[in-house]
């Protein structure tokens, strides 16, 4: 059985959706000109994302690995297993926090269809060289 994706993974096709280039390209792009922009922001705060997710997998995998039921567990053990669940739980804090404001972010924002060319002006007739009469004036 295989894994859902990942928050930041599905997340991070969506910017891909919105940008209309893969994450790579986008990055680059970022690279190469490092400037305040919404697809800095985005790809910042997905930076962000991805490394709580690896967080949390880290402790989850470190609290099995200290709580395998083949060990056994002692004061010095039982202190780790303790920060690793307090670690995970940050993680998640933080990967929900991020993935809240990253989907709310990426909701307001969407493509904006490329405008329609629009057709040349129709060319205006030239300036005659006689100048147009002038309004006649009343007086009394």
């Amino acid at each position: 059985m295989t894994e859902p994706p990942s928050t930041a993974q599905t997340l991070a096709e969506r910017i891909e959706t919105l940008y209309g280039q893969p994450l790579a390209a986008l990055e680059a792009h970022v690279d190469r000109a490092p400037h305040d922009s919404m697809l800095s922001a985005l790809l910042g705060s997905l930076a962000d994302l991805q490394l709580a997710e690896r967080s949390i997998a880290f402790h989850r995998d470190r609290l099995l690995q200290l709580a395998h039921s083949e060990r056994s567990i002692g004061a010095f053990d039982a202190g780790h297993l303790l920060d690793n669940a307090r670690r995970i739980g940050e993680a998640v804090a933080v990967r929900d926090a991020h993935a809240k404001t990253l989907s709310a972010v990426l909701q307001s924002l969407h493509r904006v269809p490329a405008p329609a060319p629009q057709p040349a002006p129709a060319p205006q007739p030239a300036p005659s060289a006689v100048p147009a009469p002038a309004a006649a004036v009343r007086t009394r």
